[in-house]
């Protein structure tokens, strides 16, 4: 068991948004639904939480009603090794209502934030030579979707 597991909260749509995710992901299965027992103002069998695996990480869904919706304060970041798998997650996540938003981040049709990152940015940005690193962030901020071969233009000047 990990030891700590992204607890998601959801109005009423936890095992939809379970089998979503795990319907894009390769390695994701629903692990376990929990039901609600009686009382508690729900009625009995109804879903309560989802646990499922997307790849190697666990996370719960929880059915917890319209008080809390998820913000871009917390967001999932998918490493993509290339272009092809950047459109995948990008037009996959959008799928049914998601909403794009800039400099790689979208929200799904349940609102929760992804940045759709492919690993060779994190290295631009991160590269010792400040000025390289400078225009692939500067290119970076221009785009909705990340383009690699526009981002590597960039850095190299």
């Amino acid at each position: 068991m990990q030891k700590i597991t992204t607890f998601l909260w959801f109005d009423k749509q936890a095992e939809e948004a379970a089998k979503f995710y795990c319907s894009i992901f390769k390695k994701s299965k629903i692990l376990g639904i929990v039901r609600h027992l009686e009382g508690g103002g729900v009625a009995k069998g109804e879903v309560l939480t989802v646990q499922f695996r997307l790849g190697d990480q666990e996370y719960v869904a929880l059915n917890g009603g319209p008080q809390f919706k998820f913000t871009e304060a917390i967001s999932l970041m998918i490493n993509c090794k290339d272009q092809k798998e950047v459109d995948y997650y990008w037009e996959k996540l959008l799928a049914g209502g998601g909403k794009e938003s800039a400099c790689g981040w979208l929200k799904d049709k349940y609102g929760l934030s992804w940045q759709v990152t492919p690993t060779i940015l994190l290295e631009m940005i991160a590269d010792k030579n400040r000025k390289k690193a400078q225009r692939a962030f500067n290119a970076m901020m221009q785009m909705v979707k990340i383009d690699i071969q526009k981002l590597k233009e960039a850095y190299d000047g």
